[in-house]
This record gives structure tokens, sequence and C-alpha cells, in this order.
């Protein structure tokens, strides 16, 4: 069923409606973490003292309070965890309704026309906005977080960004950055729009040559796994450009919003490098062996 422009907003206001209570949730669940904070640290405090003047059977009662001040901590812990999961849920959802309206109204042929100073405002909104992945306790990064790869069997859906190696001319093909339009699952087989509106072009491309990008972004403080090492050989996007071209990771991010700084394979530099530059991580995957230039 079409979501038309009516229903998508009707349902975007729904979800911002529901994520302004949970907004509200979320400080009262803070509060109460917090009140369950302090009578944890007082609780420690007095244990400490009756431990230093050796009543043993106040020392011992004490400690009792505090296993079940603890437990009450862990408890208002996850429950704020739950109110919190539940708004990201929601953010989620508005991102994908207004997502899949920008993909209808394409198909509708309603496709404005981007100039290039706006596409990169847009690219760049794009990779910091780009969900990031807050894993429980013990979770692996899944598939097409940061570096992790898609899983073997895995189709980009009609609106995600993929890499794309397209033949620019007789000689050449480059990694561009595309939009996927569709699956054609009978000849195994991608068509994708060139993100860069101005170029007008469509490819019909197969599986080998598109590479989805990240879904997710990995934070590094809890997903280090998930990101490329120094010294990895990748395929960034160039800044300021809608093609990729092969890098090398020479700093990874230090926090969830930071970007890699890459050293891209450049002939016309001493050491064959440009000076770094720094590629958010929705835009650096992993090399594709190929004749593109990108690659």
């Amino acid at each position: 069923m079409p979501l038309t422009a009516d229903v998508a907003a009707q349902q975007v206001q729904e979800r911002l409606r529901s994520l302004h209570r949970l907004i509200y949730d979320i400080e009262a669940e803070r509060s109460c973490n917090e009140q369950c904070i302090d009578s944890i640290l007082r609780a420690e405090k007095a244990v400490e003292s009756s431990s230093s003047a050796e009543d043993s059977s106040s020392s011992s009662q004490q400690q009792m309070q505090l296993k079940s001040l603890y437990k009450a901590g862990l408890t208002a812990a996850e429950q704020e965890e739950r109110v919190l999961r539940a708004a990201l849920s929601r953010i989620y959802e508005i991102r994908a309704i207004k997502n899949e309206r920008r993909i209808q109204a394409r198909h509708a042929g309603n496709k404005e026309t981007i100039g290039c100073g706006a596409l990169m405002k847009m690219l760049l909104s794009a990779a910091q906005t780009l969900p990031l992945h807050v894993g429980r306790v013990g979770e692996r990064a899944p598939p097409l977080c940061g570096a992790v790869p898609a899983d073997a069997g895995h189709i980009a859906r009609a609106g995600d960004a993929v890499a794309a190696l397209v033949r620019v001319s007789e000689k050449e093909e480059n990694w561009i950055l595309a939009e996927v339009v569709s699956w054609l699952p009978a000849q195994g087989k991608y068509e994708v729009d060139d993100i860069d509106e101005e170029q007008k072009n469509r490819h019909v491309l197969s599986k080998r040559r598109v590479v989805a990008l990240p879904l997710m972004r990995a934070d590094p403080r809890t997903d280090e796994h998930a990101l490329f090492p120094k010294g990895a050989v990748v395929m960034a996007l160039y800044p300021q450009t809608t093609c990729f071209y092969r890098a090398v990771v020479n700093r990874l991010p230090a926090c969830a919003a930071d970007p890699y700084e890459v050293l891209f394979e450049d002939s016309s530099y001493a050491d064959g490098y440009s000076p770094a530059e720094r590629v958010a991580q929705r835009y650096v995957i992993a090399i594709k062996e190929g004749k593109g230039r990108g690659t």
C-alpha cells in the first residue's frame, strides 16, 4: 500500500507524541537512578565506618542493606535502559517512515534535483545521523555495523546506500556512491542510481559490483572489534566527491561521532599517499578487488 504524504505525516506525529512521553519517562527514571546511587554511596560509607569500629553485628546488617540497595539500583538501571531503547526505537521508526516516503516520491517521478553543495551537506548529515549500535553486555556488533561485513546472502533494500562499480569509459571503471532502486531476483542484479543526481545515471549491476554501506555506526568504546584496524587497506569516499578510492587507515575514531583518518593512495605524492583526510564510518568499507580506480 502506497505511503501517502498525509499517512506518513500522521505516522510521524504519532511517534513524536510517543517520543515526547518517553523523554519525560527517561527523566523520571534518571532521577530515580540518581537517588539509588546516592543511597548506595551513603550505605557504602556506613559499612566502611562500621568495619573500622569493629562492630560486627552492625556491619553485617548494613552489608545486607547494601546488597538490597545494589539490587534495587540494578533494577532501576535496567528499567532506564528499557525506556531509552524504546525512545531510540521511535527515532528509528520516524527515520524509516521518512525514508520510505522519499523512495515512493522518487518512484512517482517527484525527484528533486540537488546541487553539489547541498548534496555534500546531505551526505555529511546522513553519516552523522546514522544509527549507533548500542548493544547489551557481551553482545557482538551485527553485520553492517561499522566494519562488520554483510552476511553472504544479504540483499540491500530499496533506498539503501551502496558503493557501485560502474563503467565511466571504455577503459575505466569507478566505485561510486549510489542508491539501490530495486533488486532484480530473476537476473541476480541490482538497479541503482548514481547518488549525484546531476549525472542522471541508472545502472543495472551484478551483485559482485555492489557493496552495501554500514547501516549502523560502531562505538569504539564498546565495539572496537567492529572498526577497521590501523593500517587496513580500505575503500573510502574522497571528501567533496561521490567516488570511493583505495586508502589506508591512519587513525581510528576515538568516539562514536568521530570519523576515520585515512591516507588515500596518490602517486602524485613522493610517498604515494595523500595528506590525511577525515572520512565518516558510513563511507569507509572493505576493499574489493576489481578493475576500477577505486580498487
